[in-house]
């Protein structure tokens, strides 16, 4: 008999990546409104020298090409002059309007005297129903988009103590729920908050209370005692929340669904929505009622209700909360930060995603407490693509990047590398992979302005360590914090200007 050895081999993590944005074939790094508007303003420049001559031809092209560079020159974030021109007059005019203020209840300018939710949430409205396994789900709907949005409350397991190749699998399992997202009838975009915040100490105090027992050693009870009072301090939480938004017209000519329909087609499919979820690490995945909701996004507003509501739950008691009655008192937003009530935050989009590949805890520092930030809030914004449509958009990309790479006679290496990744996008497409829309935003909060300097130190740092560029959501900030709520606002249809003609640009 000859022995075997054993041999390890050892594991070899692995990585993700090959994202890209969209792209639109052009001439001078622009996009195809962008050319067309070059040609026709060319056509017109050439008219003019012979029929009004050349003076005025100049003048009508140095105007074009003044034009053209206000799209062409763009930043590190990739926002062109115009857009940044435009941004700076959209604030000009909301500052001019008053628009961003804002003063609520019997004392303020809301309707009725109400707390009422202010800016791309301020005409939704919330209904409760009962799904097939007899649990109560919150169903927002927002006229304004003609969507409804639900919400499931998770409890992750975190990846501490855990295998890489558990791990692993839960990656996997999240990239096929993600990808069985295209396939859910009338849905538009999925969302996913991680909320990290102070610990109170009541839930803690509350468990304790319930379970000492009054015959223990006093020494016990008192290193319990103690244990209560100091734990607290320094501690976080952790909660996480999935919002799925579905559109009001269920197919192309179809009737717009009342609360009351979609509340009942929603019954059916929320059980297995919840059941999927578990398998990609979320833990027991639960919708959240109407009641929860409320004080999600109370605490949100005015973090210092947080202590009261949870006294409240540590006595027995639930606040009785309304939709209508769960907004700030007040706030003012700036061009890059916004006061509400009790704290003070600012939110940050990400402009770039990580070049190269990258492992599956790219986001563990970001997505961790952090000692310089009271609340921190991170939001992964998806809308998955229909698999139809998927192929049409994958397609043009690669067009539109072997245009770009082709136009000239020294393509730059960036061009031929977006040509392969173009390439390699289209046949992982064509092999049955879905194709989803991301984006991230970042709320950092504190409950003292004055450590306003150190929580933006400190995102810098983690978005540093995550490998993303990340931009303040300059003139928008108090639409971009509602945006990061686990809400599932879906920012698209919130433009005046379509983002497809944007990107066109």
């Amino acid at each position: 008999m000859v022995p075997v050895a054993a041999v390890e081999t050892e594991r070899v993590a692995p990585t993700y990546g090959n994202w890209g944005q969209p792209t639109s074939p052009g001439l001078m790094g622009l996009g195809s409104v962008g050319t067309a508007l070059l040609i026709g303003g060319l056509v017109v420049v050439v008219i003019t020298v012979a029929a009004a001559g050349v003076a005025k031809a100049l003048v009508l092209a140095a105007a074009l090409f003044g034009f053209l560079l206000l799209l062409v020159r763009k930043d590190r974030h990739g926002k062109s002059l115009l857009s940044r021109g435009a941004a700076r007059m959209g604030w000009w005019a909301a500052r001019s309007r008053g628009s961003h203020l804002y003063r609520s209840g019997p004392l303020g300018r809301a309707l009725w005297g109400t707390f009422q939710l202010p800016g791309l949430v301020a005409a939704s409205r919330l209904s409760e129903h009962t799904d097939s396994y007899g649990r109560p789900f919150a169903l927002l709907h927002v006229p304004a988009t003609g969507s409804y949005s639900i919400v499931i409350g998770t409890e992750p397991d975190g990846a501490a103590l855990v295998d890489g190749e558990q791990i692993d699998l839960w990656v996997t399992d999240w990239g096929h729920w993600l990808a069985t997202l295209a396939d859910e009838p009338s849905l538009e975009a999925a969302s996913v908050t991680i909320e990290t915040a102070p610990d109170s100490g009541s839930r803690l105090r509350r468990e304790v209370q319930m379970n000492v027992d009054e015959n223990a050693p006093a020494f016990a009870r008192a290193m319990l005692a103690e244990v209560v009072a100091r734990y607290p301090l320094g501690s976080s939480t952790v909660k996480s929340y999935i919002a799925l938004t579905f559109a009001a017209v269920g197919r192309t000519g179809g009737k717009r669904r009342t609360p009351e329909e979609m509340g009942r087609e929603l019954a059916a499919r929320l059980p297995g929505l919840t059941q999927t979820l578990q398998a990609t690490g979320a833990g027991a995945a639960h919708p959240l009622a109407a009641q929860e909701l409320c004080e999600v996004v109370r605490v949100a507003y005015d973090p210092a209700a947080a202590v009261l509501i949870d006294e409240a739950h540590s006595v027995g008691q639930t606040p009785d909360m309304t939709w209508v009655d769960v907004g700030p008192s007040a706030h003012e937003a700036s061009w890059d930060g916004y006061r509400h009530d009790s704290a003070f935050s600012v939110t940050w989009s990400m402009t770039s995603a990580p070049h190269g590949t990258v492992q599956s805890g790219i986001l563990a520092r970001l997505l961790a407490p952090h000692r310089d930030i009271a609340r921190k809030r991170v939001t992964l914004l998806y809308r998955p693509i229909d698999p139809g449509a998927a192929a049409a958009m994958v397609e043009a990309d690669l067009s539109a990047a072997q245009f770009r790479a082709t136009a000239t006679d020294k393509p730059t290496a960036r061009d031929l590398r977006a040509v392969r990744a173009a390439a390699s996008t289209a046949s992982e497409e064509a092999s049955g992979a879905a194709l989803v829309n991301f984006g991230l935003l970042v709320t950092a909060s504190v409950m003292d302005q004055s450590m306003e300097a150190d929580a933006r130190a400190a995102i810098a740092s983690l978005a540093a360590t995550a490998r993303l560029r990340l931009r303040p959501v300059y003139g928008a900030q108090d639409s971009a914090f509602a945006a990061a709520l686990p809400l599932g606002l879906v920012l698209p249809k919130h433009l005046k200007v379509p983002a497809e003609l944007r990107g066109k640009l």
